[in-house]
């Protein structure tokens, strides 16, 4: 990407481009979602908005993507052009709402020249992660103390103490002087690809369909997704049970249903989970141009969330 393109449409071009070149799964492009594309490597699960102007994210799709991140243990990645008026820089993670963000050439750069960003931008300034234990060993290797150190990279002696520690985040300048002094590399790239820490919540317990709550699922409700739920068994089932992408009936048209058949089969595939359309009708449907169906009433007669993902299963292969 050595030019900065000028459009959001043109960046996710772009990116599913360079996704796709080394060896990620990628998805459709969702305009109005939470997430405009999915990508997978093996064990590396990406779902990334693209927007021009990073100020435009909302509290509210932050909190989506995130809940969404959670449930499929994915990391959740925004990349833009500019904050206001100031261009994004190359190799630096800025954050906006608890979700990390950086430049397209960021992201090229880790993705074809595996170059990890150091330097994050926080209020006051631009920082860098130490790491305390490779300075102190380093320093003690060459016989120096605190102070010596101190003293050579025009820092206060307790300064020195706290990044050996961890207790405090360095200025680049200071950081790369401590590694011309030591001879070494001392800092951390940062982890742009953290999956969002579980929170304490009883909201999988209070969502639609009641069906699938009352026979043993854990059900979060989405308003930004492709989709209309997610669903996964409360207790284990087997070794690894996979959250389900839901779509319900919600008197939508054939045409409608099959649009979404089409998301649903799409993010399934690159995410590596099953999906299902939970249905209302009497009439049997047992699936939706390939994704199995599930009636209410076939639910409410099942003991347990094992006979309905063996149902699941048996339409499946059906297909």
């Amino acid at each position: 990407m050595p030019n900065m393109p000028s459009s959001r449409d043109q960046v996710l071009i772009e990116i599913n481009e360079l996704l796709s070149k080394h060896g990620f799964d990628t998805s459709n492009i969702y305009d109005r979602s939470c997430f405009d594309l999915v990508a997978r490597r093996e064990l590396l699960l990406l779902l990334m908005k693209v927007l021009v102007n990073v100020d435009g994210f909302s509290p509210a799709h932050a909190h989506e993507i995130k809940r969404v991140s959670k449930i499929f243990l994915a990391s959740p990645l925004l990349i833009g052009l500019k904050s206001k008026n100031e261009i994004l820089e190359e190799d630096v993670v800025y954050e906006r709402h608890g979700i990390p963000v950086i430049a397209p050439t960021t992201l090229h750069n880790i993705v074809v020249e595996e170059i990890y960003p150091e330097i994050f931008a926080d209020r006051g300034g631009y920082y860098v992660q130490i790491d305390g234990q490779v300075v102190k060993e380093i320093r003690e290797q060459q016989n120096l103390s605190l102070k010596d150190l101190a003293d050579q990279a025009h820092v206060s002696r307790e300064t020195i103490y706290k990044y050996e520690t961890g207790r405090v985040r360095a200025q680049p300048d200071t950081a790369f002087l401590l590694e011309s002094i030591l001879n070494m590399k001392i800092t951390l790239s940062v982890n742009l690809f953290q999956t969002p820490q579980q929170e304490n919540s009883t909201e999988t317990k209070e969502g639609e369909p009641r069906e699938l709550v009352d026979l043993g699922f854990g059900v979060i409700n989405t308003n930004r997704t492709p989709f209309d739920a997610l669903a996964q068994p409360e207790t284990k089932i087997s070794k690894k049970t996979e959250p389900l992408i839901t779509d319900l009936e919600k008197n939508r048209n054939q045409k409608v249903l099959e649009r979404m058949a089409t998301n649903l089969k799409d993010l399934s595939d690159v995410i590596g989970t099953d999906s299902v359309f939970i249905m209302e009708k009497k009439k049997i449907i047992e699936s939706i141009d390939g994704i199995p169906v599930v009636h209410n009433w076939e639910i409410e007669e099942m003991k347990s969330p094992a006979e309905f993902l063996k149902m699941l299963a048996e339409r499946r292969e059906c297909n």
